[in-house]
Formats: structure tokens, C-alpha cells, sequence
């Protein structure tokens, strides 16, 4: 449900407006611009030029062979630390995802 919609000219441009006004990321199976989006928000957050804030995949069918090759490919050579796959959390039900947004809220 959305409440007010906006349109964007430039991709880059809707993804600053996403990740700066965003208060959750919830990612559903996709194509490159999904993982473009997924890969930026964890990215920034990684680096600590944004705060951090929950980040979800939901259907770990879709992307358990994602997080399998992050796992071999990234942290196995030392690419990323073993936190890094913390930043993100996979998921399977819709109560998951709001026990994992409100979870993370409760925390801080």
C-alpha cells in the first residue's frame, strides 16, 4: 500500500532518496537493479556511511545460492568478516519479516 508514490528521472537519484528515507529494506526475489539496491544498502552500511537498519531477503530458496557464494567467494578469501552477513537477515514468512523489523527497532 502506498500512500504517496514518487517518480524518479535517474535511478542513483531513487536510490539516495530510498536508502536516506528508508527505515527497513524488505527485498523480494528480483533482477540486477534489485541486486544493485541490496548490494548498496549493505555496502553502506559495511562502510559506515549510513546508520544501520534492517535489511531483510525474503525467500531463502531465491537467496540461499546468494548468501552460499558470499560465504565462499567473499568471506572465505577475507573479502568481508564474518559481521558483514550480519548486516542482512533471509527470511521465509511475512511474520518473519515483521519479527525481524521490529526486533532489530527493540534492540537499539
Amino acid at each position: 500500500y502506498v500512500k504517496k508514490g514518487l517518480s524518479f528521472r535517474y535511478f542513483f537519484a531513487r536510490k539516495v532518496m530510498f536508502i536516506k528515507y528508508g527505515r527497513a529494506f524488505v527485498i523480494f526475489p528480483g533482477g540486477f537493479g534489485t541486486l544493485d539496491e541490496f548490494f548498496e544498502a549493505v555496502t553502506l552500511i559495511q562502510t559506515r556511511r549510513i546508520g544501520r537498519f534492517p535489511v531483510v531477503l525474503f525467500g531463502s530458496e531465491y537467496w540461499g545460492s546468494l548468501l552460499s557464494w558470499m560465504r565462499e567467494e567473499l568471506l572465505g578469501p577475507g573479502y568481508i568478516s564474518p559481521e558483514d552477513l550480519e548486516i542482512f537477515r533471509i527470511v521465509d514468512s511475512p511474520q518473519d519479516v515483521v519479527d525481524s523489523v521490529e526486533g532489530f527497532y527493540r534492540e537499539i
